[in-house]
């Protein structure tokens, strides 16, 4: 009889583990698959590579395929989301307030630093050894900003520039170019073909000893304030299930390798609230601008 009770109980647990670890199966109402788009902040292949951990675990959590597309420009994740080709994705903060007023964007999750702060910092770099340590050392040479809608590559800086120091980088810097990347940035600096660039320290952490080695390549000549971390954010006319589905997945990733290849600590909730600050900024950049 213990016996029979043993292979009884053996079975049921058996049973419910596997019932736990299966993937889920889609709820009536959602698409057969999700496209998920991410801005360039590197090379698609190593974007890529990156999330693909987190992709794995996305699919498993909601029983649905999952399409990544990784845009040629931060405006290209914003339209694809406008005209319902993306579904979710992964914005800068600038870039998700354009893509709340242009495209219903939603905020759902934030990324939180490995040391825990809700946040990233926007930074100044200049090549190791150039004698370039001020902006003053900059002025007349060669500057990089990221993209238009890039937050620590182009608002922070350009808000900086115009509002604190009371320069145009138009007329300050003897050309200004968009890299359109924060890894194009990095890597023209450390090769001497920019002069200045701005940046930020997540984008730096993650190709740290692979396409570069911060400590050794970089001089780092100005640290911005906090700036709210980079949110996962979908379009609002999501089914409602699916959107608290998606929450919940980003919520309970917990792969190590894979944090540690986002170099963030999880994901958080977060309200669009959150970025009103930037919102202050794009206002304050576009008075100085007139």
């Amino acid at each position: 009889m213990k016996k029979l009770l043993s292979i009884l109980v053996a079975a049921v647990l058996t049973v419910a583990v596997s019932a736990l670890s299966a993937p889920a199966a889609p709820q009536a109402g959602w698409p057969e698959k999700l496209v998920f788009g991410i801005i360039p902040t590197d090379s698609s292949a190593n974007i890529t590579e990156r999330y693909e951990s987190l992709v794995r675990h996305l699919e498993t959590k909601l029983g649905l395929p999952i399409d990544v597309k990784v845009a040629t420009d931060y405006a290209g994740v914003i339209t694809g989301m406008q005209f319902k080709h993306i579904d979710f994705a992964y914005f800068g903060p600038k870039s998700y307030v354009e893509a709340a007023r242009r495209a219903n964007a939603e905020a759902f999750v934030i990324e939180v630093s490995q040391d825990g702060t809700n946040g990233y910092h926007g930074l100044i770099i200049t090549k190791k050894g150039s004698g370039l340590k001020t902006v003053a050392d900059l002025k007349g040479k060669v500057w990089a900003f990221v993209d238009p809608n890039s937050t620590s590559g182009t608002l922070v800086p350009m808000v900086y520039f115009l509002n604190e120091l009371k320069i145009d980088p138009e007329r300050y810097f003897s050309k200004v170019v968009y890299s359109g990347s924060h890894e194009a940035s990095m890597l023209s600096v450390k090769a001497g073909k920019i002069d200045g660039a701005s940046t930020n320290d997540l984008d730096m952490a993650r190709g740290n000893g692979k396409q570069w080695n911060a400590g050794e390549d970089f001089e780092i000549i100005w640290t911005s304030r906090l700036i709210p971390g980079s949110p996962m954010a979908y379009r609002s006319d999501l089914p409602e299930t699916l959107k608290k589905a998606l929450a919940a997945a980003f919520r309970g990733y917990r792969d190590r390798d894979g944090l540690e290849m986002l170099k963030i600590k999880e994901y958080a909730p977060v309200t669009d609230a959150t970025y009103n600050p930037i919102r202050e900024l794009m206002e304050v950049k576009n008075k100085m601008k007139k």
